[in-house]
């Protein structure tokens, strides 16, 4: 555990280095935020979608401000990869499970870091503070999980150049089409809407809404889903990166 725990420790410095991604990570979301804020508060009362009222848009936004720990994950991976460090890590004694670990610790934190700034910043907008608001931070987390696990699975699997591409624009938009934040999936109905009940990411959504209004009753129907898919993915994960450590 103190090797994985030494090896966490290097991936957050390498994390920390790059500070114009990090950034931009935290602040993205809440430049969305404000600018629906803004939207809505210039819509009539009454008028407008219910899903951008602070109480619901500040969950989602939080969400699919996790969409970016994707990008740090696969980057970290990948350009591991492409050095002779990956070849140092091979011949040390951390097993795939140990890797995949240390690779995730450290992104932890930033999830946590993420969600408070977004409800921090959804308080200028209306959002009443409440005990609620460290439960939906901590709901984040199953779904900061699945975002890093599939970082960490196309990291193993592609280069460093297509990481960027696949978990930098596809996935974030994936998660944002099928989260139920920018508009109710079961307004489009059919394919689209069975497809938003299989993926995670409404689920998370919906869980973190149930949080913030202390509907906690509501909470685990969804969050159990979540939590599924992120065992399964980081399952996957492992087996990915010890299979690519086997053929290395």
């Amino acid at each position: 555990m103190t090797k994985t725990m030494l090896f966490a420790s290097r991936n957050t410095k390498e994390i920390l280095r790059d500070m114009t991604s990090l950034i931009f990570g935290i602040a993205f979301p809440i430049v969305l935020l404000i600018l629906l804020s803004a939207i809505n508060k210039s819509i009539p009362e009454g008028a407008g979608p219910d899903l951008f009222m602070i109480e619901k848009l500040a969950p989602g936004i939080s969400v699919f401000g996790l969409s970016f720990l994707s990008l740090f994950s696969a980057m970290l991976i990948s350009k591991d990869r492409t050095t002779s460090f990956v070849l140092r890590l091979f011949t040390s004694p951390l097993k795939p499970s140990h890797f995949i670990l240390g690779y995730t610790l450290p992104l932890i934190p930033m999830a946590l870091v993420q969600s408070a700034v977004c409800y921090l910043a959804a308080l200028c907008f209306g959002l009443a503070v409440s005990v609620n608001l460290l439960f939906a931070i901590v709901v984040n987390i199953p779904i900061a999980l699945v975002f890093i696990a599939l970082g960490l699975l196309f990291g193993t699997l592609l280069s460093d150049k297509a990481v960027g591409g696949v978990c930098g624009a596809l996935l974030t938009n994936l998660s944002a089409w099928f989260s139920n934040i920018w508009f109710d999936t079961a307004m489009v109905g059919g394919v689209f809407k069975t497809a938003a009940d299989i993926l995670p990411f409404s689920h998370a959504v919906n869980a973190g809404r149930a949080a913030v209004s202390g509907n906690y009753a509501a909470v685990f129907p969804d969050l159990w889903w979540v939590i599924g898919y992120a065992i399964v993915l980081l399952i996957v994960a492992i087996i990915v990166f010890s299979a690519k450590l086997r053929k290395n």
